[in-house]
């Protein structure tokens, strides 16, 4: 074992309770969810932050010593990578998201440039046995996930944000949604299912006026994958609806044809009629029609309403409007609609 001093450690750790002065060792377990110890090689001018468990964004800079977790990434923008299969002291690996996700880079958007180079350092141990010097790897999450995890909503009903693809303003929809149905004097929940760990998205929904969050890293893992979308999402539904809040609100990161899960979660009937509503997000009005086809013909979903970018202008609102027969509202510019016209769905609007 050898003492290093950290300088950031990432939001991924969120659960970990580190402090700035950490034991690491050299045997390093290639398991997604292990917290490494790496060093950054290089400097960035984009894409260069990385999310701090405070949920403070700061800057990377060539030489900080940064904690974060081994894991993969497949995104459509930003980096793709995988999880290294051996990995020891020296060895090259790359940051592959904001949230402190590590692994090896397998292909970068031309938008954020290359990744940042590390040099692993080592694992970062825990001492859990009182009295003994006994370190074992940490690993993300305050609680393991259970793949057999029963759903019990406990009546509460489900609001869900499923998106054509990233940034296609899930995160801007669930907090309008949150914020229009606290502002009715509903008790909120809200949580976020699939994606690559970073708090960003529930910190904002807990901003909008969410009294209770929850992430998929809250159960240690890293990326969620169809294997693990359903149970993850099961999991997160029951333990928020334990609570017994007026509604929650749930975000599917990701798009509908994405690596993460989304797809899985779709597909699981017990979930499907946990749903109360699903508001689709999507980029243009090709994308509305596309999702509320595949949420038609292969789910047997009907959107309540179609939010996002599609929606910027009466141009987008009209065409969507007359290709798919949904209503659409920009939860930019018409937040309080969008939460009254689900708060009517919910049959919770205003008196």
């Amino acid at each position: 074992m050898k003492n290093v001093v950290v300088d950031k450690v990432a939001s991924v750790a969120q659960h970990n309770d580190l402090a700035s002065e950490l034991r690491l060792s050299p045997d390093i377990p290639c398991e997604e969810g292990v917290l490494i110890a790496v060093r950054v090689l290089n400097n960035k001018s984009r894409y260069n932050q990385l999310e701090l468990t405070s949920g403070r964004m700061a800057t990377v800079t060539m030489g900080d010593i940064v904690v974060g977790a081994l894991g993969h990434r497949n995104a459509l923008r930003g980096y793709s990578g995988h999880l290294p299969t051996e990995l020891g002291q020296g060895d090259k690996v790359q940051i592959l998201n904001i949230g402190g996700v590590i692994g090896i880079c397998d292909s970068a958007n031309p938008d954020v440039g290359a990744p940042f180079d590390c040099e692993v350092l080592g694992t970062v141990l825990e001492f859990p046995y009182l009295g003994e010097r006994i370190g074992v790897p940490a690993r993300v999450g305050s609680a393991t996930l259970d793949p057999d995890a029963p759903l019990k909503m406990n009546g509460v009903p489900v609001v869900a944000m499923a998106g054509t693809c990233m940034d296609s303003g899930k995160t801007a929809a669930a907090c309008a949604i949150v914020g229009r149905l606290r502002h009715l004097g509903l008790n909120v929940a809200a949580c976020k299912a699939t994606g690559v760990s970073l708090r960003r998205d529930v910190l904002a929904m807990e901003d909008a006026g969410a009294i209770d969050t929850m992430i998929f890293s809250d159960l240690g893992i890293v990326t969620t994958t169809a294997e693990n979308g359903p149970a993850l999402t099961r999991s997160l539904l029951t333990g928020l609806g334990a609570n017994k809040p007026d509604v929650i609100v749930l975000e599917l990161g990701d798009g509908l044809l994405g690596a993460y899960g989304v797809a899985a979660i779709l597909g699981d009937e017990q979930i499907r009629d946990a749903f109360t509503a699903v508001v689709l997000c999507a980029n243009d009005p090709v994308s509305a029609w596309g999702g509320a086809k595949i949420l038609r013909d292969e789910y047997g979903i009907e959107p309540a309403v179609v939010t996002g970018p599609a929606t910027d202008n009466d141009v987008g609102v009209q065409q969507i409007g007359e290709r798919t027969a949904l209503p659409a509202i920009n939860a930019l510019s018409s937040g309080v609609a969008l939460g009254d016209k689900i708060a009517d769905l919910l049959d919770k609007g205003a008196a």
